[in-house]
């Protein structure tokens, strides 16, 4: 039988399971699978209108009322017409005649309201205003309300006399009607024409570089963790100790992904399913292209397996020859530093941004010996010691972190790194130490005047920890896997470079 996997056709024997179809396709074990059954579509005009001037358009949502309905039975009457005046209380288009009665009641109109207005009290000269800002007043022809401005309601500020409304045009929605199920379970039968996805699919706006790389961090493993699952979208929230600039903006249409750059949240990606106007608070960061039930019906707890185009452009932890020809993949030349040779590990990467490396056309490769690369683990009890530590040496983002050496000296019994105070403001104390052995990573909690201070112990104490402190003001938050040797002669403002990875 034929079903479609990831777009691509499959020949599946009768009685194939989705185990079957998703045989040798990218997807994490774990991660929701979406399978289509069938499609049904139904294209139907809306109440929303655009109005197409020479500045932009604007979209008119009409209301359910009989001067909504008189307004759209003479469309070609208000198509053409001119805006004739423009205060800081209204923008007024026309005119054209009607057959409403002259009401001289004074009403109340607010900002984006659509409404008829007769000039002179006349109906052979009807205008039709929007608001600009609240106000009261009397137009002749009672409330008159249309509806109201829902896009393009910036266009009000630039609009200028004389400009024309050159067309009025329905806007159109199209519904559909899909038998969709997603589920893990491989056992799942399968039929004639079933369209199977496995992953959902990013293409980066390019124009927002910080946000299209805090989306490739998140999806770094394959996958995003969906933490919080409403009617209008699917978040993660995987990495929101970032700072996020201002942007990309565009309207958060069903399959936009953004990136939140202000306020409570700042990283928060969020994944569309219904759209929501324009928000400065929210840079565009992609759209998908497939993948859309996925993420449309994922709930909080799920997996969600991702991919984007382009795919992270990162050499770091890479051997110098391996990195050329990785980067390569993406037409981006190496420009080598440090240590050349084809052998070396490549620790740091500049540009690091995808964004940046693809338009610069060109990356510098900072490259170590392999054996100036320490293996260190990282110890998950504590999810905030090791965010911290993850965040300030960089292993939050990239393989390969750093450390610089805050204080060494020769025969002492442990060696401290700098970190960061403000960070480590938020570092609750951990249950005390009984005995730290040497090669334990340690961080100075916020009982102590240095919070945040990094060390690695380099002979075993009851007494002392990594970073020098007490055991209550000591967090451990790992081990150091290489010989301890290898950093007994470090030397202060010297940089190692630690990884969790096998290199």
């Amino acid at each position: 039988m034929r079903v479609i996997v990831n777009g691509k056709e499959k020949k599946l024997k009768k009685g194939a399971t989705l185990k079957d179809a998703v045989a040798g396709e990218f997807r994490d074990k774990d991660a929701l699978i979406s399978v289509h059954l069938s499609t049904e579509k139904l294209i139907h005009e809306t109440n929303d209108f655009e109005l197409v001037t020479p500045v932009g358009i604007m979209v008119l949502h009409l209301d359910d009322s009989d001067d909504a309905r008189l307004w759209k039975s003479m469309i070609d009457n208000v198509e053409g017409s001119t805006s004739r005046w423009v205060t800081r209380e209204i923008v007024a288009f026309g005119s054209f005649p009607t057959e409403i009665k002259v009401d001289r009641t004074e009403k109340k109109y607010k900002p984006y309201e659509c409404f008829f207005a007769l000039g002179g009290f006349d109906s052979h000269t009807t205008y039709m205003m929007i608001a600009r800002k609240d106000h009261y007043r009397t137009y002749g022809a009672g409330t008159g309300r249309i509806g109201k401005i829902t896009v393009g309601r910036h266009l009000l500020d630039i609009i200028k006399e004389g400009e024309e409304i050159v067309d009025i045009r329905p806007v159109m929605s199209e519904t559909s009607t899909e038998n969709v199920i997603v589920t893990k379970d491989l056992t799942y039968p399968l039929d004639e024409n079933y369209r199977v996805e496995t992953y959902a699919n990013v293409v980066l706006n390019t124009h927002s570089p910080v946000s299209a790389e805090q989306v490739l961090i998140i999806g770094a493993k394959g996958y995003i963790n969906v933490t919080e699952s409403t009617g209008t979208f699917l978040g993660c929230r995987d990495d929101m100790d970032v700072t996020i600039p201002d942007e990309k903006h565009a309207i958060r249409e069903k399959g936009c992904v953004t990136v939140r750059n202000d306020g409570v949240g700042e990283g928060h990606v969020m994944f569309y399913r219904e759209t929501r106007q324009v928000s400065p608070a929210h840079n565009d960061a992609g759209r998908l292209d497939m993948g859309l039930a996925l993420v449309s019906r994922a709930n909080a707890g799920d997996k969600v397996s991702i991919r984007t185009e382009p795919a992270r452009a990162l050499s770091v932890g890479l051997t110098q020859a391996a990195g050329a020809e990785f980067l390569s993949g993406f037409k981006i030349k190496q420009k080598r530093t440090g240590d050349t040779s084809d052998d070396a590990i490549i620790v740091e990467q500049k540009p690091e941004m995808t964004m940046e490396s693809l338009k610069e056309g060109e990356v510098e490769t900072f490259g170590v010996p392999r054996s100036k690369v320490f293996r260190i683990s990282i110890d998950e009890k504590d999810e905030v010691t090791s965010h911290y530590f993850r965040k300030v040496t960089g292993l939050s983002h990239k393989p390969v972190g750093m450390l610089k050496v805050q204080f060494a000296f020769p025969g002492m019994p442990m060696v401290t790194f700098y970190g960061d105070e403000v960070r480590g403001k938020n570092l609750y104390p951990q249950d005390p130490f009984k005995k730290c052995k040497k090669g334990d990573i340690g961080v100075t909690n916020q009982s102590r005047p240095h919070h945040g201070l990094m060390g690695i112990r380099l002979q075993d104490s009851k007494e002392y920890g990594p970073s020098g402190e007490e055991p209550y003001g000591t967090n451990i938050v790992g081990k150091f896997l290489d010989d301890i040797s290898l950093v007994s002669d470090l030397e202060e403002e010297e940089v190692i470079y630690v990884t969790e990875e096998k290199l």
